[in-house]
């Protein structure tokens, strides 16, 4: 360790590693291992006076910083600069009075569902509960709960946020609301996050799960889904996906090797209600598995069934303004059964409702005319991947914008703009130039300061 490492680590309470020190590949190490952060020093903090020690290192050296509480959204790898891991600040508090709850730099979700629970309570997290609190929140936070409730940004209440310079700053709606705003939606371009609070929703159970389907029922399976999604409650939130999933022993038999059609249910009303608004659902196929039932909100990860262990993939998506008949031909002939599509999975997600209006407290968490997410996550490849194909075969039926928090890979930081409606990202790049001029925030989907017309 140098000199001036030694001095940093004098002043925190965490560690400060460098490449050829114990730890330093576990404190690197990603959920998702498409990226290898290669930075000069990484920082494991233990609290947000170690936050701010550490981001004003990096001012006073002109360092980069990037930040990794869990890895799940890789987006630029820390190439040289400081990388600041904040797994270790994890604590949950919940205010069941207010409904509130606030959540450290490096919590996951599973955590606040477990503290919420014993409340009656449940937040709006993601469909894995794996997944950090605040880099999915920054992004928006598209879950379970989500055409009921909307984004989990737009129940943000207050953000304790480290900017450029080292100053620890609260964002709220009253207090630094340019900040505040441009956090909720703009990721990671504004500060190091310390804590974020939020409003959590009256929640114990919900009729969830997922219906699987054969493969050679997936014509019937789309055209029957997407016709049933034109007239549903906003209790009920739903997603499809085509899933080509290893032959493992933790995936579940009839599932492995093959490809299925997932159709995931989280619906917030009676079994009895569920079970009649599925009943279309069930009559199109025979279902090789059925897992839906009323659950207990803690169990929610059941819903996606999402992996646990840490894997190599790249995640895409675009925005469709609409899904018809034409739209699942294509879908199915670029991505369905015969076409040897490498994808894990090709997901649509079902918008409307919550997410389609804006936010109580405005935020930059914009592109809610879009009528469903397509994403994809397929393992890593080289510039002629195939399975971009997939998402061009779709653009016809795009709104000509992604959404942030399903773009993960090395080269899915590049074009911001196709993120955000051009007023939206032309105010982030303002507020950009007011915290961060020197764009040392920049391992991200990164907005460039004051650059409106830049990339």
């Amino acid at each position: 360790m140098s000199l001036s490492h030694s001095d940093l680590a004098d002043r925190i309470g965490g560690a400060v590693l460098t490449p050829d020190e114990d730890g330093w590949d576990a404190e690197l190490a990603p959920f998702n291992a498409i990226g290898v952060h290669r930075p000069a020093l990484v920082v494991a903090v233990e609290n947000a006076d170690d936050v701010r020690e550490a981001v004003r290192y990096a001012a006073r050296h002109r360092l980069p910083v990037a930040v990794q509480a869990t890895g799940h959204g890789v987006a630029a790898t820390a190439d040289g600069g400081m990388l600041i891991s904040t797994r270790r600040m994890n604590a949950v508090a919940v205010d069941p009075v207010a409904h509130v709850a606030r959540a450290e730099a490096g919590t996951r979700w599973h955590q606040v569902i477990e503290a919420a629970a014993r409340h009656g309570l449940a937040p709006l997290n993601g469909s894995s509960p794996l997944v950090g609190v605040v880099g999915y929140t920054l992004g928006g936070g598209l879950g379970p709960l989500a055409r009921r409730y909307g984004y989990a940004a737009d129940r943000v209440t207050r953000i304790h946020v480290v900017t450029a310079e080292g100053e620890p700053r609260t964002a709220t709606r009253h207090q630094n609301s340019d900040l505040f705003w441009a956090l909720r939606g703009g990721k990671g371009n504004f500060g190091v996050v310390t804590a974020i609070e939020f409003g959590l929703v009256p929640v114990t159970t919900l009729y969830g799960g997922g219906l699987f389907f054969a493969a050679d029922a997936a014509r019937p399976v789309l055209d029957a889904w997407r016709h049933w999604t034109t007239d549903l409650p906003e209790e009920l939130t739903s997603s499809l996906a085509l899933l080509r999933l290893p032959d493992a022993p933790s995936v579940p038999e009839p599932l492995r090797g093959r490809l299925t059609v997932h159709i995931r249910i989280a619906f917030l009303g009676s079994s009895e209600h569920g079970e009649k608004l599925l009943a279309p659902l069930r009559a199109v196929a025979p279902t090789v598995l059925d897992t839906v039932r009323e659950m207990p909100y803690t169990a929610v990860s059941e819903i996606h069934m999402d992996p646990v262990d840490p894997f190599s993939y790249h995640e895409r998506s675009i925005l469709l303004r609409a899904l018809d008949e034409a739209a699942v031909q294509r879908l199915l002939e670029v991505a369905g059964p015969g076409t040897g599509c490498p994808a894990f999975m090709v997901e649509l997600r079902h918008l409307g409702g919550a997410v389609g209006r804006p936010s109580p407290v405005p935020n930059a968490v914009g592109n809610r005319d879009a009528a469903f997410t397509l994403t994809t996550v397929s393992p890593p490849a080289g510039p002629s991947d195939p399975v971009k194909a997939v998402l061009s075969a779709l653009e016809p039926w795009g709104t000509g914008r992604s959404y942030v928090n399903f773009l993960a890979g090395p080269d899915e930081a590049g074009d911001v703009r196709r993120l955000y409606e051009p007023e939206t990202y032309e105010r982030l790049t303002r507020i950009k130039q007011r915290y961060d001029p020197d764009n040392r925030f920049r391992f991200t989907h990164n907005i460039v300061p004051g650059c409106a017309d830049s990339v």
